[in-house]
């Protein structure tokens, strides 16, 4: 699990350039772990962190995509 922010801004930084990097990039949960070989919490709060900042969106199919369509 994350234990330092400074290591969680790393985190952020990484995904948030991968979903800008590749448009339309719809990813679940699982697909998120595997990708980055994060642990549930880690990814957990990864992902609630990008959702709340309003980066990300989660799908109907609880998939995790870029909040402003790209």
């Amino acid at each position: 699990m994350i234990t330092s922010e400074p290591r969680m801004a790393e985190w952020l930084r990484l995904i948030r350039a991968e979903y800008a990097e590749s448009p339309g990039m719809a990813l679940t949960k699982p697909q998120v772990q595997r990708l980055w070989g994060l642990d549930a919490p880690t990814c957990d709060a990864l992902l609630d962190r990008l959702v709340t900042d309003g980066y990300l969106r989660r799908t109907r199919t609880v998939g995790y995509i870029r909040a402003d369509g790209r």
